[in-house]
């Protein structure tokens, strides 16, 4: 890599729908996302010009909210931020994986069960064909889920682990720290890289998250904004 050059975690949505993931890759010139029934991220050149948010908007469509995750230019007139929060990205610096004997391989006949988990510890979207994005895992207790983690962005050499959440009767007896563990071995395993992504307020999650072996590789940002319902007309 020379010098300055992006690395593929500065735009990782980029990176997993040009790579890896590309079988999934809605595309309108340089704009690519995810199937609305996958995964809301999508992807936007590094430096996007109007042709590109012309094509975010015809491919999202007037109104829709649309992620705009790590962009940090000004937005196009009658484009309206709604969501924003601060984050961080963090990458394997010496985690200690391991298989776990309790963990379970979910799929998708799971999806329902795994839905009502999300919905009661709100790690961040989860959709009903999420489960394709890669591995997911979980732990049941009485037959019933209760905890999961799972890979979500696939840039190449890396996989993100994602959907770390367990239930609130079960909380404290380490389940998430199992968890990560075990899809982290699976994906050191194939001979990549995990990250992660995690709100920069969320402090108990980092320190844990570093204590284990990950390392805070940048600073990031989770936006969304709103197309305009009517956009400006193009100047011939």
């Amino acid at each position: 890599m020379t010098a300055g050059a992006p690395h593929v975690l500065d735009n990782p949505a980029l990176a997993s729908l040009t790579g890896p993931h590309a079988h999934f890759a809605e595309k309108r010139g340089r704009v690519l996302r995810y199937p609305v029934d996958v995964s809301p991220w999508l992807a936007m050149p590094d430096a996007p010009d109007a042709g590109d948010w012309a094509d975010l908007a015809a491919l999202a469509g007037p109104g829709a909210e649309v992620p705009l995750t790590a962009y940090a230019g000004q937005l196009p007139e009658g484009w309206e931020i709604t969501f924003h929060v601060e984050g961080v990205q963090l990458v394997d610096d010496g985690l200690t994986t391991a298989p776990d004997p309790e963990v379970v391989r979910l799929g998708p006949a799971d999806v329902p069960e795994i839905l009502d988990l999300i919905e009661r510890t709100r790690p961040g979207p989860f959709l009903p064909r999420t489960i394709e994005m890669g591995t997911y895992l979980g732990i049941r207790r009485d037959g019933a889920l209760v905890a999961m983690a799972g890979e979500r962005l696939h840039p190449p050499g890396w996989t993100e682990i994602s959907a770390v959440c367990t239930d609130a009767a079960v909380r404290g007896q380490g389940l998430a720290t199992r968890l990560v563990l075990a899809v982290a071995h699976g994906i050191r395993e194939r001979g990549e890289t995990p990250f992660l992504h995690t709100g920069a307020k969320n402090t108990g999650a980092i320190r844990l998250y570093e204590s284990l072996g990950f390392r805070l590789r940048r600073t990031t940002a989770f936006l969304a904004a709103r197309v305009p319902e009517r956009l400006p007309e193009a100047v011939s």
